[in-house]
């Protein structure tokens, strides 16, 4: 039996339907909607969930940040007998723009363990959705500033892999699209599947950064933006693990919008 934390967002619902594919039993876990409601920032109340379990999927919100403590959680998995774990950090680990405090949490713990470092998500640009749906518009800032995109189903595929093959323990994964890719090119491919021309406006720094802040920590607001408009060498640069755990390239913007332009028409 898998735990999977987070189970109804963009990377735990394609976690769950690859593994239940896969013939694995399956326990979804979220604060709200279908399965376990948990809330990670009380930790006892993953208890239930845990029993007979063989492996956790730990997915935290941004707001966790503020009112959790992973140690917490990982020690209540560690107490129920769960022998592995797969944490989803952040690429900002690796370049140190974001604390290691939760992959601390997971790699001291002394169960098996694998960390996936994501860079900026494919699904990110649902932000978008409203605003090319009713008036063909988008705007963010940095706009030719490019990142490699990835694909939250490959992030889904490669915690598959983890989740069930002990030979992952001990790797931390750096997960990335195929090629980087701008806010102006990501309009453009979005223009294309819808059909029709989407106008790009760019923000400023501190326009995204007031909008940002509506459903993001501070913090976690700077450190994004950070990323967005100056990233390093390091943050530019497409990771061949999606490729080493899955034997393929990972998807594209263009085939993640090519499953989800019904939210843009």
């Amino acid at each position: 039996m898998i735990v999977i934390t987070g189970a109804t967002g963009n990377v735990g619902r394609p976690l769950v339907q690859s593994l239940i594919a896969a013939g694995e039993d399956v326990v979804p876990v979220s604060r709200r909607g279908e399965g376990h409601q948990v809330d990670l920032t009380e930790p006892e109340t993953l208890k239930p969930a845990l029993d007979g379990a063989k492996a956790v999927f730990l997915l935290t919100s941004a707001d966790f940040l503020a009112g959790g403590n992973l140690q917490d959680v990982v020690d209540v998995i560690k107490a129920a007998g769960v022998p592995r774990v797969v944490l989803l950090s952040s690429q900002g680990v690796g370049t140190k723009r974001h604390p290691s405090i939760h992959e601390d949490a997971v790699t001291g713990s002394g169960l098996e363990w694998t960390i996936l470092r994501p860079g900026n998500f494919a699904s990110n640009a649902f932000q978008w959705a409203e605003s090319v749906r009713s008036q063909r518009t988008m705007a963010a800032p940095f706009a030719d500033v490019a990142l490699p995109t990835v694909d939250p189903a490959d992030i889904a595929e490669v915690a598959a892999a983890a989740l069930t093959d002990a030979s992952h323990a001990g790797a931390i994964y750096t997960l990335t699209g195929p090629v980087a890719i701008s806010p102006r090119e990501q309009a453009a491919v979005i223009a294309s599947a819808v059909g029709e021309p989407v106008q790009f406006t760019e923000l400023s720094r501190d326009q995204a950064r007031a909008g940002m802040l509506n459903f993001m920590p501070e913090p976690v607001v700077e450190a994004t933006l950070d990323v967005l408009g100056s990233p390093s060498a390091g943050e530019q640069q497409v990771s061949p693990d999606v490729h080493t755990v899955l034997g393929r390239a990972p998807r594209t913007f263009a085939d993640w919008v090519s499953r989800n332009v019904q939210a843009f028409r």
